[in-house]
């Protein structure tokens, strides 16, 4: 009976300790996917922008050859 408080606590404190350790590794999961996660869409995002930016730069191209070709002297 006189070691019974003292495996209790023992039981207690493992337990405890089994616990934080399994929070802490779901905090760096967690962080592990948050962290794919925003590059995924950095990923995304960059090459929707790149997109983008080709799409602009090919009309404006366009419109330059268009004023080019109105401008230019007709044979």
């Amino acid at each position: 009976m006189a070691n019974e408080p003292s495996t209790d606590f023992s039981k207690a404190i493992g337990s405890l300790t089994e616990n934080l350790g399994k929070i802490a590794q779901m905090q760096i999961n967690l962080l592990i996917t948050g962290i794919k996660t925003a590059g995924s869409v950095f990923d995304s995002m960059n090459k929707i922008s790149m997109d983008v930016l080709s799409n602009v730069a090919n009309a404006v191209n366009q419109a330059l050859q268009g004023v080019s070709s109105a401008i230019a002297p007709k044979k």
